[in-house]
């Protein structure tokens, strides 16, 4: 979300950092002419693909796609939110974000006092621990050293009703911030209490270190439920965020496998014992965020789960979770543990070493994917192969276009003998390359991207508007955008754009190249303009025309119908 940031700072925030800068302190750039090149920091590869324009202040990757402003690089590179974003570069400069007003939405909040209210939290549960035996006993049989208790501040909640209330929410607002972050819960008749009660304290990190919530668990296995998670908070969506990303990032400064297990102490057993790759998800199934936050992170992602029923349905909701994001460079893997087995208690009896041949070991997607689909198909059959084609198409149709979802297309007629079919809209794609490309009007934008002072130079009123194609408003706008801000360069022009359905598109349009001096890139632009217009005045007359076959025209279209006619073949003079 954009927040309620005024559209003015954005434009002046991006004209006061230089996009070279802010990607050049987190990825090593290298001069390429005009422009700055590196391997794409967020997919896996060998030859440089990604490249960031200076003049455009605008980066992208040729091979995975990736796009957009230095506010774009923050959000993808650092996974925040735009406003976190804007922040974050805004400190750079020296500037402070203002908030503004409006009808329908208030200025976005000052989290600061929640983030504080829970690290004040983390650290009373930390100061309860060294104070109960049982607490530290359990720690001990779990094997965790004073080290790994403080990297993931492990603290306790004692029993009682008001350990968290007295000691934090000594004044009403703080009361209304413990209520807020889900510290407390309320009663029928609504008298409040502390949430988490005699149980192990594990804060849960965003992706800046801050704590956001709190997963709970019981010393007793017999007691229920076994963890228990914060709610839902202004700050904390379990579907999101993963358990421990923080402590992964700040011990693997180039991550290439992040590993997802299943429970809180799994992780921590694996990072003690000097595997700092493992993350858990939050009581809940791996979604489509997860995944690509996980695929942000590394490029080879390693699920791993036990090996029952249960097990084995949580891998595949993973997998379909996966699928969409499996871009070129992108890996999955899949990993079963015995049974009775968990990570804590397997990379005890086996060590660092044999759980690390376990994870080399794991199943590539490809292979479960189809050992999954066709474990119940009598595969010497007709029937058989084709149950397992009508299974794999949709999934297979999920993948994104590259060399992953060809290859496991082949494979699905390599076993079945039945192609998987492109969807209808890929299918579009491959027959019309070109076509959206060729647009006029598209050009017309494109070049205006590359050199936004262009818009100067356009005298209203804009004659291409009479043209009936799509487009054509949207490039009047971006004219008179240009026109009201001089000096605007691409990346502050598209970024106007951030939240409605165009961006996309624009952001596209700004990553083709643009070929050729800027006086040519500007010749070809009035030149598309001219040939709108042109365009248009062939729409018009054949309107007109069509309608004369008809005998429904007025004196007034006659006589336009006449002028067109006349003008038809002679020669225009035009000039910009």
């Amino acid at each position: 979300m954009r927040g309620l940031i005024p559209d003015s700072f954005i434009d002046e925030l991006l004209a006061r950092v230089d996009i070279v800068d802010v990607i050049e302190r987190r990825v090593p750039l290298k001069k390429a002419g005009r422009e700055w090149t590196a391997c794409c920091p967020f997919h896996n590869e060998r030859t440089p693909s990604f490249y960031v324009s200076p003049a455009k202040q605008f980066f992208h990757c040729f091979g995975c796609g990736a796009h957009g402003s230095a506010v774009k690089f923050l959000m993808d590179y650092e996974r925040l939110e735009f406003p976190d974003a804007v922040e974050e570069l805004a400190q750079t400069v020296g500037l402070k974000v203002p908030r503004e007003g409006g009808r329908e939405a208030a200025p976005r909040e000052d989290k600061t006092d929640l983030y504080t209210l829970l690290d004040a939290a983390a650290s009373w549960y930390e100061g309860e621990l060294p104070r109960n035996a049982e607490a530290q006993a359990y720690c001990r049989k779990r094997g965790l050293d004073a080290e790994t208790i403080a990297k993931f501040r492990i603290g306790w909640a004692p029993a009682g009703y008001d350990g968290v209330i007295k000691s934090l929410g000594n004044s009403e607002r703080r009361m209304q911030l413990l209520n807020e972050a889900g510290m407390v819960a309320s009663s029928e008749r609504g008298s409040k209490y502390d949430r988490f009660r005699e149980r192990l304290m594990f804060p849960i990190l965003d992706r800046r270190g801050r704590v956001i919530a709190f997963g709970g668990r019981v010393l007793q296995a017999d007691q229920a439920p076994k963890y228990l998670n914060s709610p839902e908070t202004p700050l904390f969506h379990k579907g999101r965020e993963l358990f421990a990303l923080w402590q992964v990032k700040q011990a693997n400064a180039n991550l290439t496998r992040i590993m997802v297990v299943e429970g809180y102490m799994d992780v921590i057993a694996l990072h003690q014992a000097g595997l700092p790759i493992a993350v858990a998800t939050l009581g809940t199934a791996t979604t489509p965020e997860h995944t690509e936050v996980l695929f942000r992170a590394a490029p080879d992602v390693v699920f791993c789960f036990d090996g029952d029923r249960a097990g084995r349905a949580a891998a595949w909701k993973a997998l379909e979770s996966a699928l969409p994001r499996l871009r070129d460079g992108r890996q999955a893997y899949f990993l079963f543990l015995p049974d009775g087995e968990d990570p804590d208690s397997l990379v005890r009896k086996e060590g660092k070493e044999g759980f690390e041949k376990r994870i080399k070991e794991a199943m590539p997607l490809s292979d479960y994917f189809f050992g999954e689909l066709s474990h119940d198909v009598e595969m010497g059959s007709l029937d058989g192969r084709a149950r397992l084609a009508e299974r794999a198409r949709p999934l297979i149709a999920k993948l994104p276009d590259g060399a992953f979802r060809d290859l496991m297309a082949q494979e699905l007629e390599k076993r079945s003998g039945a192609r998987a079919h492109a969807t209808p809209s890929a299918q579009r794609a491959i027959e019309r390359p070109m076509a959206v490309q060729r647009s006029l009007v598209r050009s017309a934008i494109s070049l205006l991207l590359a050199q936004p002072g262009v818009a100067d130079q356009v005298e209203k009123p804009y004659r291409f508007l009479r043209l009936d194609k799509p487009g054509v408003e949207l490039l009047a706008e971006l004219i008179d955008l240009a026109r009201s801000r001089p000096g605007i360069n691409s990346a502050m022009l598209v970024e106007h754009f951030a939240e409605r359905p165009e961006y996309p598109s624009l952001q596209k349009l700004m990553a083709a190249m643009s070929v050729g001096e800027p006086e040519a890139q500007r010749a070809e632009f009035f030149d598309a303009l001219i040939r709108m217009d042109d365009q248009a005045t062939t729409q018009r007359r054949d309107a007109l025309t069509a309608k004369s076959r008809e005998g429904s025209l007025d004196s007034a279209e006659k006589t336009e119908l006449r002028e067109l006619l006349a003008a038809r073949g002679k020669p225009q003079v035009t000039s910009t």
